[in-house]
């Protein structure tokens, strides 16, 4: 999933913590939710301005995130 249109980060916002766009709503908090047990239908239920793609956004910021951690530390 392509998130570069869903996903920000303004310096302005959220102290420059990656957000939905035209939300508040942080990767981060997305991501402890589901860490948490949320399920996706519990999180959308919540939060009715969020999206299926919203959520699954997150979890591909995540992971390239992660995936560029581990490059660099190669």
């Amino acid at each position: 999933m392509d998130y570069h249109d869903i996903i920000t980060i303004e310096p302005g916002k959220r102290s420059g913590k990656p957000c939905i766009w035209g939300m508040r709503i942080t990767v981060y908090d997305i991501l402890k939710y589901l860490a948490g047990g949320m399920t996706e239908a519990e999180i959308l239920e919540d939060f009715s301005e969020l999206t299926s793609a919203d959520i699954k956004a997150c979890l591909a910021f995540a992971a390239d995130r992660e995936k560029k951690l581990f490059v660099a530390s190669l």
